[in-house]
């Protein structure tokens, strides 16, 4: 799916912009740093407890568990725990790019430096050369 879709489906969802944030590959692909085939959403805890009164709570099959809920394409998070703790600071700090919210960069990188898998080793190359570029 284009992520251009993707956001389609974010936008129909009628979030309130200031409770949520893209977070995952969303910062990289709304910069044109890589393409993202998901989404993936934090929310503070009034709209995770709103939307999971609606839809079904799943959970990660694999460590950390981890529970979301799946709209689609769009995986909703109610933290991004045991990486980044302060999910208001995430939303609240976030970069408005064409009307929706993106974690700032500079969280994306703590997050995929904790996480530490290959893909993410990959994705902080990408963007360290894209802030430089705009420099």
């Amino acid at each position: 799916m284009e992520f251009d879709s993707l956001l389609k489906d974010l936008k129909k969802l009628n979030l309130p912009k200031n409770e949520f944030a893209i977070f995952g590959s969303g910062p990289l692909a709304i910069r044109g740093i890589r393409d993202s085939r998901d989404l993936d959403i934090i929310v503070k805890p009034e709209l995770w407890s709103n939307l999971a009164e609606k839809h079904k709570i799943e959970e990660f099959k694999v460590e950390p568990k981890k529970q979301f809920i799946k709209i689609g394409e769009i995986e909703i998070y109610p933290d991004w725990l045991p990486w980044l703790k302060d999910i208001d600071k995430l939303i609240n700090t976030a970069d408005f790019i064409n009307g929706l919210p993106y974690v700032k960069l500079k969280y994306v990188i703590k997050w995929k430096e904790m996480f530490n898998r290959e893909k993410d080793k990959k994705d902080i190359e990408l963007i360290e050369k894209w802030l430089k570029s705009k420099k």
